[in-house]
């Protein structure tokens, strides 16, 4: 094991596009552990001011990175790179459940420093040296 980070956080300030209608803000934490090294977490703060619950999404940080420079994803969860009215470098985040659906906008340079951050704690390759094998099929076979 290493002795780098195990755990990176940080909040953002996404936009929620919305058809028809300026963009809301929506206040959302981004998380990496590497106890799970392939996968981030987005916590979407609902309600007015984030002050509502938190929905929590996860997927792949492999999409994440590649969706800062080229269309990625299928089906749930897609990612790719856009501009802003003003020119500002964004990443979109489509999100579908049966619930419905959304649309985020993430600055794509606070997502570039998380994903760095990231990379810094657990590096591409050595994911594996982070999962405890025994004990992830430990829990499937008490599931």
């Amino acid at each position: 094991m290493t002795t780098r980070p195990v755990t990176v956080r940080s909040e953002f300030q996404l936009r929620l596009v919305v058809p028809g209608a300026s963009s809301l803000p929506v206040r959302a934490g981004l998380s990496y552990d590497a106890a799970d090294p392939y996968a981030v977490t987005v916590a979407f703060h609902t309600g007015v001011n984030g002050s509502g619950d938190v929905v929590q999404w996860t997927f792949a940080r492999q999409l994440l990175t590649d969706g800062v420079s080229a269309p990625v994803g299928q089906g749930d969860v897609q990612v790719w790179p856009s501009m802003t009215g003003t020119d500002e470098g964004v990443v979109c985040l489509s999100l579908s459940s049966p619930s419905g659906k959304a649309l985020f906008e993430i600055p794509v340079s606070e997502l570039v420093e998380f994903l760095t951050m990231t990379y810094a704690a657990v590096p591409t390759g050595a994911e594996s040296e982070h999962v405890d094998v025994d004990a992830e099929l430990a829990q499937l076979l008490d599931s």
